[in-house]
């Protein structure tokens, strides 16, 4: 796993750790009203990978951050596949200019060679 994603899942279990004390929450009971147990409440909040998806969806629910998961991955925000689209567009116009240089080029020599 890349290290800017480790410091990444460290952090968002760190913050969640926070958002849980300024609740004035045990790990207990929010491990509780969570449905998990709390070694497993504890993993999250270190930030530990192997924590599932649905952990870390429910704690953002309790926050009332689960909202952000539905556009987290949007195509909108897909950088690299939006870049990958911008250099075949840029692609195809310079095809297109080529082109259309080549046709001018040819009706011309047909005009002069009739």
């Amino acid at each position: 796993m890349p290290q800017s994603t480790v410091a990444a899942l460290e952090q968002l279990g760190a913050d969640l750790a926070v958002a849980r004390l300024r609740r004035k929450e045990s790990l207990k009971t929010w491990a509780k009203r969570m449905g998990v147990s709390v070694p497993t409440l504890l993993r999250l909040e270190a930030g530990e990978p192997s924590v599932s998806l649905g952990v870390l969806a429910t704690a953002l629910w309790l926050i009332g951050r689960d909202g952000t998961l539905a556009t987290m991955a949007t195509p909108k925000e897909d950088r690299g596949a939006l870049e990958l689209d911008v250099r075949q567009a840029e692609a195809l116009g310079k095809s297109r200019a080529r082109a259309t240089a080549q046709a001018k080029l040819k009706r011309a020599t047909l005009r002069k060679n009739p």
